[in-house]
């Protein structure tokens, strides 16, 4: 079985799958690490946060569009220019004027969302749907190991923006060398047929799961409770272990039993942590550290589940054959919009919540589980992604692995 698992793995590394893995890993370890400079850096502020995710969500939507005029593998390449460009402009933040500051972060945001769904659709056309979770859960979990490291010398000079742009470019362009030399992938043939935006969002199972995922996405930074400063650093470190540990794991699960149960298994942990922490009747400064190191690693698992499958495998799955670039403009847009809340108005929400009676505070968590539970109640109905066919042959394979095991204890 051993032997079996390796050989699983070692067929995932094929050149395809790891240049798409570069391509996406590589953005997002860049986008989060923009991020990030934003935030520590205090240059980030409500004007700056609606101007840069407006502007990404719109460059989605325009790319999404925009990226049937060309050849794929110019677009993309056209792309990955636009963020080393847009890397070098970083050192401009500093001390500028708040109109620069606006300028140069709808920049950013341009530079992801508009290649961004064309990225996700070579994905989607050059990993098969087999494999796909898989394949998601490996380039998360490289994410994330990719966002911690680029965080260290951001937090040891966050005001050296000159050297944070430098190496973001350097990121960048290992990207596009990476893009450059795999002549022979660089062109996997891209679908033809391309829905219009009123088709996407006229498809029923489409809707099925974008309903949840955009409940979701609007209430989930409400359902965050504010911990105490003295473990805040090691309640991100547990949901952080958690979140990559679930991401291989939920990927695995994600080809094994179907795309529909990991994402209600998904909904469900991160309310019933909510709702844990809504029920044990204390004030957002009297949880016990107990429960929040509890919904801390609720939450990595539930997240890593999500991520995996609602930003990088659902919504390839959805295109259904044609091409995938539009379903993912639309599929990531809450994620973002969710983002755009959560640093506006989310510390606000928040405040008023740990400031108010503890009764409020209650019902506040109580409300949010409640939501989070009603998101799961559209995807009863949602067909499952993942082709029968697969499910049921990795479900023969497993039963006569089993059988070989237990023949093997009696003989």
């Amino acid at each position: 079985m051993l032997r079996t698992r390796l050989a699983s793995l070692s067929s995932l590394a094929s050149r395809s799958n790891l240049v798409s893995v570069i391509l996406v890993g590589n953005a997002l370890v860049w986008y989060f690490t923009v991020l990030r400079v934003l935030q520590i850096s205090q240059i980030g502020n409500g004007l700056v946060w609606v101007v840069h995710f407006s502007t990404l969500i719109l460059a989605a939507v325009a790319g999404a569009s925009f990226a049937r005029q060309m050849e794929r593998s110019r677009f993309l390449i056209l792309w990955m220019v636009l963020g080393i460009v847009a890397s070098m402009m970083i050192f401009a933040l500093y001390d500028a004027p708040e109109i620069l500051v606006c300028l140069v972060s709808s920049f950013l945001g341009l530079s992801l969302g508009f290649g961004m769904p064309a990225c996700m659709s070579y994905f989607t056309d050059s990993v098969p749907i087999e494999k796909r979770g898989r394949v998601s859960g490996i380039t998360m979990l490289a994410c994330g190991i990719g966002i911690v490291a680029f965080g260290f010398p951001i937090f040891v000079d966050p005001d050296n923006l000159l050297l944070v742009g430098v190496i973001l470019g350097i990121w960048r362009l290992s990207s596009l060398a990476v893009f450059l030399s795999a002549k022979d992938y660089r062109r996997i043939e891209r679908k033809e047929s391309v829905p219009s935006y009123k088709k996407v969002f006229g498809q029923r199972s489409f809707m099925l799961y974008f309903v949840p995922w955009v409940m979701f996405s609007f209430v989930n930074y409400l359902a965050v409770p504010k911990p105490p400063p003295a473990i805040e650093g090691y309640l991100g470190t547990v949901q952080t272990v958690f979140m990559g540990a679930a991401a291989v794991l939920g990927g695995f699960f994600i080809d094994t039993i179907g795309r529909k149960r990991i994402a209600i298994a998904g909904f469900a942990m991160l309310g019933a942590g909510t709702a844990i922490i809504g029920f044990s009747g204390a004030s957002t400064e009297g949880i016990h550290p107990s429960l929040l190191y509890f919904n801390s690693a609720i939450d990595g698992i539930a997240w890593g589940f999500l991520l995996v499958l609602f930003v990088l495998t659902l919504w390839g799955d959805l295109s259904h054959g044609s091409s995938a670039d539009k379903f993912y403009a639309l599929g990531v847009m809450p994620f973002f919009a969710s983002k755009l809340l959560e640093l506006t108005v989310g510390s606000y929400i928040l405040n008023v919540a740990t400031s108010t009676t503890q009764a409020s505070t209650t019902t506040l968590f109580s409300l949010t589980a409640f939501f989070l539970f009603l998101a799961v109640l559209p995807l009863v109905y949602a067909p499952e992604t993942l082709p029968e066919k697969t499910m049921r042959e990795r479900e023969l394979k497993i039963y006569v692995e089993k059988a070989q095991e237990v023949a093997q204890e009696y003989y």
